[in-house]
Order: C-alpha cells, then sequence, then structure tokens
C-alpha cells in the first residue's frame, strides 16, 4: 500500500508532485496562494507557477505585519505553505490564445521557526477539529449561503439596484439572473463543487446556490472559494454580487444557514430512528453547547454592523435562542432527515463571517455541549415573533445580542470560545470588532439627516 504523503526523491508527497503534473498539464502560467485574514477577507499571493514545488517545500514569504489582525511588524517575516488538496485551476483566469491561465491553492501559514501560525484563521479551525478528532467524532457541515446581485454604474462601481424582480423559486423572465447563476454553478462544477440546488431567494436580486455538505475544513474553503466565484462571474456581467447581510433595509437580509452533523466510527452520531426528530443524545448535547453559547458565537458567525441590521423580527432571521422541528424563527431547525442524513440547522450565520473562525465556534460550542451534556430543553413549535416579554420569559428563550458590540462583549466572557479561537484570534479580532463598532457609533446616517436635520 502506498502512502500518498510519503516525500518523493524530489522532497515532495505525491500529492504535491500530483499538482505539478496538472499544472503542466493545464498549461497554469500563474499560482494564485490564497488565505484569509482574521476579518475573513481573502488575500493571495501571485507568483509564477515554476514556484510550485519552492511553495511546497520551503514556503512561500511574505510581510505578516500587513495583514490584518497577524503579527506586529518586529515578527513580520512568514510563510505560506500550499495544501495541494485545494489546488483548483481558474476557469475565468485564462487569458491567450494559447489557453493558459492560472490556478489556485489555498494555503497554511507558518512563521519563522517553521510552526503554524496559532492565528491564521484555517489553523483555528484545524485546531478545534483536532479536539474532535480526540473525542472520536469528525465534523461534516452544510451550507446555503446567500447573496445579492446588483447592477453597477457607467463606471463599474457598485449600486444597489436589483438585477432583476423576481421572487423565492421564481423563473425567468422574471429571475433574469438565471444565466449568471448557471454560469456560476458551472464555474464551481469546474472547480470540483457538487452543486444540490440553485433558486432565486425571497428578495429581488437575491439568490442562494447550495454545494454538497464536506468535512467542516473543506467546507470553509469552499465558502471561500464561492465568494470568490460569485463575485468574478458578476462582475464579467457587469453586475456586482455582495455577501452583505443587509444591503437594502425593510426586505430580506442574507443569510448563510449551516447544517451540522457528526460522524463517528459507527456512521453518524446524530442519527437514532428511536427518536422522534431522528437525534442522538449526542446531538442533543451538542444543540445544547451551540444554544449556550449562541450570544458569544454571534460575533464571529455575524461580524459586522450590519449584520445586526438581518437579525431583526420579520424577516426569517433567528434571533432567539430556542429550537424547532417546524419553527423558522427559532435559531436551530431540526428538517425532517434521518439516517445518515440526520442533521441540525443553524440559522444565525451570514455569509459575511470569516468561514474557518465561524466554523470553529459552531464546533467548539457543540463540542462542549457534549463534554458538558448540555440539555437544549423543549422545541418551541410556535411562531416565537408572536410572543410578547412575559411569554418569551416563561418559555426561558433568550434573544440574541442586538448588536455588534454587545455580542464582542459575550464573546469576551465566553471561556470555551476564547480557548477554542485561541489567545491572539480572540484578542485581535476582539479589538478590530470593538474599533469598528465604535467607528459606526460616531457616523451620522442617512435615516437620521432624514429624520432630525428639518425637524430640530
Amino acid at each position: 500500500m502506498t502512502d500518498e504523503h510519503a516525500k518523493t526523491d524530489g522532497g515532495l508527497t505525491a500529492e504535491e508532485q500530483a499538482v505539478l503534473d496538472e499544472i503542466e498539464e493545464e498549461n497554469v502560467d500563474f499560482l494564485r496562494l490564497q488565505f484569509t485574514d482574521i476579518l475573513g477577507v481573502v488575500k493571495n499571493v501571485s507568483v509564477p507557477a515554476h514556484q510550485a514545488e519552492k511553495a511546497f517545500t520551503e514556503g512561500i514569504y511574505f510581510d505578516g505585519s500587513s495583514i490584518e489582525g497577524f503579527v506586529r511588524i518586529q515578527e513580520s517575516d512568514m510563510r505560506l505553505v500550499p495544501d495541494p488538496d485545494t489546488f483548483a485551476v481558474l476557469p475565468w483566469r485564462s487569458n491567450g490564445d494559447d489557453g493558459s491561465g492560472a490556478a489556485r491553492l489555498i494555503c497554511d501559514i507558518v512563521d519563522t521557526d517553521g510552526e503554524p501560525f496559532a492565528g491564521g484563521p484555517r489553523q483555528v479551525l484545524k485546531s478545534v477539529l483536532a479536539e474532535a478528532e480526540e473525542m472520536g467524532y469528525s465534523v461534516s457541515i452544510g451550507p446555503e449561503p446567500e447573496f445579492f446581485l446588483f447592477k453597477t454604474d457607467d463606471e463599474g462601481n457598485a449600486t444597489t439596484v436589483p438585477h432583476d424582480n423576481g421572487g423565492y423559486f421564481d423563473l425567468a423572465p422574471k429571475d433574469l439572473a438565471s444565466d449568471v447563476r448557471k454560469e456560476i454553478i458551472f464555474t464551481l462544477e469546474e472547480m470540483g463543487f457538487e452543486i444540490e440546488a440553485s433558486h432565486h431567494e425571497v428578495a429581488e436580486g437575491q439568490h442562494e446556490i447550495n454545494f454538497k455538505y464536506d468535512d467542516a475544513l473543506t467546507t470553509a474553503d469552499n465558502i471561500a472559494t464561492f465568494r470568490a466565484v460569485v463575485r468574478a462571474v458578476a462582475s464579467q456581467h457587469d453586475l456586482h454580487a455582495t455577501f452583505m447581510p443587509k444591503p437594502i433595509a425593510d426586505i430580506n437580509g442574507s443569510g448563510m444557514h449551516s447544517h451540522i452533523s457528526l460522524f463517528d466510527e459507527d456512521g453518524n452520531a446524530f442519527a437514532d430512528d428511536d427518536d422522534e426528530f431522528n437525534l442522538s443524545e449526542t446531538a442533543y448535547q451538542f444543540m445544547g453547547g451551540i444554544l449556550n453559547h449562541a450570544p458569544a458565537f454571534t460575533a464571529v458567525t455575524n461580524p459586522t454592523v450590519n449584520s445586526y441590521k438581518r437579525l431583526v423580527p420579520g424577516y426569517e432571521a433567528p434571533i432567539y435562542v430556542a429550537w424547532s422541528d417546524t419553527n423558522r424563527s427559532a435559531l436551530v431547525r431540526v428538517p425532517d432527515a434521518a439516517g445518515v442524513s440526520a442533521r441540525f440547522e443553524v440559522r444565525s450565520p451570514d455569509p459575511s463571517c470569516n468561514p474557518y473562525l465561524g466554523m470553529a465556534s459552531l464546533i467548539a460550542a457543540g463540542l462542549d455541549g457534549i463534554k458538558t451534556e448540555a440539555d437544549p430543553g423543549d422545541p418551541v413549535r410556535e411562531d416565537i415573533y408572536e410572543f410578547d416579554d412575559a411569554k418569551r420569559e416563561e418559555y426561558g428563550i433568550e434573544t440574541l445580542p442586538p448588536n455588534l458590540g454587545a455580542a464582542v462583549e459575550e464573546l469576551e466572557t465566553d471561556e470555551v470560545l476564547q480557548e477554542a479561537l485561541g489567545p491572539h484570534t480572540s484578542e485581535k479580532f476582539a479589538e478590530a470588532k470593538s474599533q469598528e463598532f465604535s467607528e459606526y457609533l460616531t457616523q451620522v446616517s442617512q435615516w437620521e439627516e432624514d429624520r432630525y436635520l428639518e425637524t430640530f
């Protein structure tokens, strides 16, 4: 049996050598070495394809002090080490008549000593997954990222004018973006995605494309890639794609509902066909951890000031810390699924989050639930939006933080999530988000001008 990780005579693993072979076969000129900063913004270093072997064996140096939330200037030298499993040719990067183009590799970050950089978002997720593995579990996540397609002006700048006036599950001609959505899907499939469904969402110009669940690390990589592909294809059609949670007031915002399940040596650890909801005790405990830590992980899964314009009653976004099988006003929903498909859906995350830190936070919360044998309580099948304060108190239903500042405060006092993120990431993330919220509080909005300028 061949060890795929064994080094060749050239110091490469079989996987790395396979990437070099594919680079030559696909006539790739440039490699985009991709990673994300602490806020989830995708960064990349472009190198000639002939540097691929060096990237695998030595890494590619970059200045970490220039990246949001990484290191101070006196400790700036860092290296990008590509993960060969993430190699993909970029279909929209073709150039020239010879068909040459570019490819993408997602990278891990190491410090000058060759050790994994603890503040790298991908490393944070890897550390949480290692904890899950020690407990005997692997984690699968299926995301449902939503986005808007807006027209651009004559100068190519983004507007908030929807590309179409379609509604939920509408077909062309109302859904004028169907061709764009098809092209996005074809591009994703060329890059190895397995697309399960796509449709027009509730709001004008809003769309959803669902890709197959995968292990949590691959899913986080896929979310980062998904956002890049959507933007690139939209741009080719003179459109602007945005994953901003609430770009237009008074209509539905964009979420990223995340379906989660754990697997152990016996299969789906969340499955129990004898249970009313087909869920095991492990699943309920994991869910209990999600509910217990929801106020804190909201800072990570809903990381912008704008995120909290989506998390309000009336637009199908969950703000109540409860679970249900039918009620979409609850934070956690249990779909009608059993056996290998048994799972539950966390409905609060939005697509502006750093996918690595967002997934790490959800998983760490759930694993803590298993450790502490957390009880999620009974399902709430009534519409919680219709509850008054007294009834919510009677049911013991809490709400998510009302704004980014309150969410960061919850995160800073949650020891479980602080440990999961690590001291570097938790400190830098809270610092960046506190500053963002403080800047927001000092701004004067158009709403305030319209409301007060002539009144007072």
